[in-house]
């Protein structure tokens, strides 16, 4: 079975447009979803993060109204619950093997906005495990993270490259809103990215080579899926 590295931001806030700090970090359904059934597959999943610190949940994606209904934010509350050990000892990026993992996976949350996006660790993990052919599947907010991949002379690792993220019509109308200080979607196409959307709350996964991407939170599951389809191959 293949081992699996799930880099998760560890940041608890986000600076917002008007300077104030948004409290966020991961969204549960997607560290949940994706973590379970990777794991149902018989795969082993590692945590990273950066500095190795614990990773706080966004304590808006354990509503009820965001989760789908009280029994599925139960539900996510349970599964962390069973995971703690895990997320409380994560690996620091910077000590992570890229040749060690079969597969790079990276759940959203706008954490990522804060760190992952500009984490040089990270960014060399990800071109690391880009020219070795792994598997790289970040979705969501979890594709900010690709933006870390830019070498010595500047180049961006995934130009050019098919993928999809969460969109800036997801973002205004269910996410942070207008006082967003960026966007995922822009952001990856001003870099040379081909953004490939859906409807809005759709699932949408976009596979390009080793590159596997799903664009919001329903998109969950059926990027585990493919990422287990592609090991599997």
């Amino acid at each position: 079975m293949a081992n699996i590295l799930m880099v998760i931001s560890a940041a608890d806030s986000l600076t917002m447009r008007d300077g104030s700090e948004h409290p966020t970090g991961y969204w549960a359904e997607e560290v949940v979803v994706s973590h379970k059934n990777l794991l149902d597959a018989g795969h082993t999943v590692r945590i990273a993060t950066p500095g190795a610190m614990k990773p706080t949940v966004d304590q808006v994606s354990l509503a009820a109204e965001s989760a789908g209904g009280q029994e599925r934010a139960d539900s996510f509350r349970e599964y962390l619950a069973l995971i703690d050990a895990e997320l409380a000892s994560p690996l620091a990026l910077a000590d992570v093997d890229a040749s060690a993992y079969d597969a790079v996976v990276v759940p959203g949350g706008h954490g990522p906005m804060t760190d992952l996006y500009k984490d040089a660790d990270l960014g060399r993990l990800l071109i690391a495990t880009d020219k070795a052919g792994t598997i790289i599947a970040p979705f969501c907010h979890g594709p900010a993270a690709l933006l870390s991949a830019v070498d010595a002379d500047g180049k961006f690792a995934f130009a050019g490259r098919r993928l999809t993220a969460f969109t800036n019509e997801e973002e205004l109308n269910g996410g942070t809103g207008p006082n967003t200080p960026w966007f995922v979607e822009d952001a990856l196409k001003e870099k040379g990215a081909i953004v490939v959307n859906a409807a809005a709350w759709s699932s949408n996964v976009v596979r390009d080579g080793n590159l596997i991407t799903g664009q919001n939170p329903q998109s969950s599951g059926d990027v585990a899926k493919e990422v287990i389809n592609a090991l599997t191959k």
